[in-house]
């Protein structure tokens, strides 16, 4: 089946704080916003977001990508390579529904998986169609939120990786910031606010049937053992849109480090912030502890989060010190 072959397309309308180690300042930190706090793309850009989302070349492109994605069935046990005929039969209804704002997703199939540390995650798969509107949708709001993120925000973002994160935690660990403050959010994908979430969504998104669908995937529930239950807070991974609005929440973790100076580096809902010494981390994380229960409604795991030398804590699988660089051979990182 090759993407010019008219079957194989979805046809869709064209309706159109620095740390200077003691105190936070705000001097330090050399990390820009791709835009301000009070920046976001033009109404113009974002009331008539639904018509871009259900054009047929963005539908098109969706559809490609969970086809190639693969993944296993939701609820329904319909596979993602039955979408193609379902889309045949159910698009017009499918339009039609979105550009009314009328869309209802399914709930996700509720899935553990094993954590390295012994711990289970909770997954939640999405139907084929709902993973294929939810990636429309990605495809759409991506553009229009990504460019507003911190440049210390790595994780599931186009053009960034968790190299980039590396590179930039080592380039302050040599500046002398070899004191890590390493914060684990508990929960976080299952403990996200949806009014908080739905808020953000709204200072950049106009368009009220894009927000009315995407609170609908929040709120859709999740099936485990034959029984939905219903769902007021998270949004579970699994779907194509879920790390897209969890960073747009943790966004404001980033503008309130960024405003108080400090040096940090997030990879989705892993954060760190470097400082030059003990007690100065140990200030920061409990006022940071605080503006994330206060500002977000975020929990912060003590047992897993702590203040110490960044070679005593791991950051997305190493254990940085003062001239180590992303890439290299781990004997090469071993100088004795």
């Amino acid at each position: 089946m090759t993407d010019n072959s008219t079957d194989s397309k979805v046809q869709a309308t064209d309706k159109g704080h620095a740390d200077s180690g003691e105190s936070g300042t705000g001097s330090g930190t050399d990390v820009a916003y791709g835009g301000t706090a009070a920046c976001s793309a033009p109404q113009s850009q974002t009331d008539h977001l639904m018509e871009r989302i259900v054009h047929r070349d963005n539908l098109n492109e969706a559809y490609r990508r969970v086809v190639s994605n693969k993944g296993a069935a939701g609820v329904d046990g319909m596979s993602v390579h039955d979408l193609l005929d379902w889309c045949r039969k159910n698009r017009n209804a499918l339009i039609g529904s979105l550009l009314e704002g009328t869309y209802t997703p399914s709930p996700v199939r509720g899935v553990e998986i094993p954590k390295a540390n012994g711990g289970k995650r909770q997954l939640g798969i999405p139907t084929a169609v709902d993973r294929l509107v939810q990636q429309a949708f990605l495809q759409v709001l991506t553009p229009v939120l990504d460019p507003l993120f911190s440049e210390a925000s790595f994780g599931f973002r186009p053009g960034r990786s968790a190299h980039g994160a590396l590179k930039l935690a080592s380039k302050y660990v040599t500046e002398g910031y070899v004191y890590v403050v390493d914060m684990d959010l508990e929960k976080f994908f299952d403990r996200v606010n949806h009014d908080i979430l739905m808020a953000r969504l709204a200072r950049y998104v106009k368009d009220k049937r894009v927000l009315k669908v995407v609170r609908a995937f929040l709120t859709a529930g999740i099936m485990k053992d034959g029984v939905v239950q219903p769902r007021d807070e998270g949004t579970p991974q699994g779907g194509p849109l879920s790390p897209l609005l969890a960073n747009l929440l943790l966004d404001d973790l980033d503008r309130e480090l960024q405003r108080r100076g400090h040096r940090f580096v997030r990879y989705a809902d892993d954060c760190n912030i470097y400082v030059a010494s003990q007690r100065s981390g140990e200030r920061v994380f409990e006022s940071v502890t605080a503006f994330l229960d206060k500002k977000l409604k975020l929990k912060v795991n003590r047992e897993k989060s702590a203040v110490g030398l960044v070679n005593e804590r791991s950051f997305l699988g190493y254990r940085l010190f003062p001239g180590w660089q992303p890439g290299a051979a781990e004997e090469d990182n071993q100088p004795f």
